[in-house]
């Protein structure tokens, strides 16, 4: 049987260039304001036999503040950035410039002692590979927008490296139907 994951990426907590490694911050004044203006049109998600969401503080009120009350799992926590958690990109690269270089150049490496990109996005396609069939086929899943870069690199089955060139801006959707090791990207548009 297909699946249909919807995934919804979680309101922001800070600016974007604010944004920290493994940031567990709630949502900011910002990101609650973008929520409420969207829950009209995210509200039909409510309808998924199955939610889920990571177990950050933004992904979960995200979910609530939608209607989802989804199901925090670990599977869908943000890539374990090691001795970076909390810092920027800005930060990082001001501390460990050649670590940096060789993290974004090589997905196999973890100069910062946590996870790779390669084994983060294995981690995320491994708990969509998973996901129940017969408990019914529509899902909705509030990740981090790291989280579902990760889940559609695994989707398309491209190289780690196609993971630096999605955007995923918050309370975007993006749709993936199929089951595991045959999933197809679906876009969505409004109708006409």
């Amino acid at each position: 049987m297909a699946l249909r994951v919807t995934f919804v990426a979680a309101a922001r907590s800070s600016p974007l260039l604010a944004e920290r490694f493994d940031d567990d911050r709630p949502l900011d004044r910002a990101g609650w304001d973008e929520v409420l203006r969207v829950t009209g049109v995210l509200l039909p998600l409510a309808a998924a036999e199955l939610r889920y969401c990571s177990p950050t503080p933004r992904s979960r009120a995200t979910g609530d503040a939608i209607g989802v009350s989804p199901l925090a799992q670990p599977a869908l926590r943000e890539c374990d950035m090691g001795r970076w958690r909390g810092l920027t990109l800005g930060e990082a690269m001001a501390r460990e410039p050649a670590a940096v270089d060789a993290w974004l150049a090589d997905p196999r490496t973890a100069p910062h002692g946590g996870e790779s990109l390669l084994a983060f996005i294995t981690r995320v396609g491994g708990w969509l590979d998973t996901r129940p069939g017969g408990d019914g086929d529509r899902i909705v899943a509030v990740a981090e927008p790291s989280v579902i870069r990760a889940a559609l690199v695994h989707v398309l089955k491209a190289p780690p490296s196609t993971y630096w060139n999605l955007d995923v801006r918050p309370l975007s959707t993006s749709t993936v139907t199929g089951r595991a090791g045959r999933w197809n990207l679906r876009f969505e548009g409004a109708p006409a």
